[in-house]
């Protein structure tokens, strides 16, 4: 259960960071803590409290005597997931979404690869059963019942790589595809080419075959990119 306290910093929280991450207050800007308690009707020690929120996503720098100063977007932490989520309801969302998704055609196909040497029956099984799910949702417009087993499916290929740097990427591109979904830069119903390709990558992976799980999976972000270029230019 959520206690009020931590109930009103987060509404604080769902105002400020997407202003911050949109740009309204640039780098460099100083916000005073008294003057934001006051605007958002809150005590002192919730917008503290959100602020340290804020300080610990590198959004901002908080210093006696100074204020409240927004760091620059170089400085930010943008493997948060809350970051990344707020940059993706911001004019921004091209852009991030963008780089996201190049992100993933680095890094996943190479996930892929690694899980179809590394990957326990289990997780075979979990992948083909995710895979059969987004099958059964690709149809329909039924895009969050799809978005579900995608999801799934990307973790268990990021997890079951073995490598616990790939592994921590689970909620980024759980993000970015939760983002295409909710701000509908997505078709009305998934491209059936690339629901096909979820299915042979689980296929590939249960064979062991390293080679194909990464160039089923490199074919997969690819196609992701081209989307984009079409929705979200």
């Amino acid at each position: 259960m959520t206690t009020p306290g931590r109930g009103l910093h987060g509404r604080v929280l769902d105002t400020l960071g997407p202003a911050i991450t949109a740009g309204e207050y640039p780098p460099g800007s100083v916000l005073r803590t008294d003057e934001l308690a006051q605007h958002f009707e809150v005590s002192r020690s919730v917008m503290r409290e959100a602020v340290r929120v804020l300080e610990s996503m590198h959004l901002v720098a908080s210093r006696r005597r100074v204020g409240v100063t927004v760091r620059p977007k170089s400085e930010w932490n943008v493997y948060d997931p809350q970051v990344i989520r707020w940059r993706l309801a911001g004019a921004d969302r091209p852009h991030q979404l963008r780089s996201l998704t190049v992100l993933r055609c680095a890094i996943e196909p190479v996930a892929a690869g690694l899980t179809a040497r590394h990957a326990t029956a289990e997780q075979c099984a979990q992948l083909t059963e995710c895979a059969l799910g987004m099958v059964a949702n690709s149809r329909g417009h039924k895009l969050e019942e799809y978005l579900v087993h995608d999801i799934a499916f990307h973790r268990v290929i990021l997890n079951a790589s073995g490598n616990e740097m790939f592994a921590r990427l689970g909620d980024v591109v759980a993000e970015v595809l939760a983002g295409r979904t909710h701000h509908e830069v997505m078709f009305e119903d998934p491209d059936p080419a690339a629901v096909t390709l979820h299915v042979q990558v689980a296929e590939a992976v249960r064979a062991g075959d390293a080679t194909r799980a990464e160039e089923l999976t490199r074919q997969i972000t690819v196609g992701a990119l081209q989307e984009l270029d079409i929705l979200a230019p």
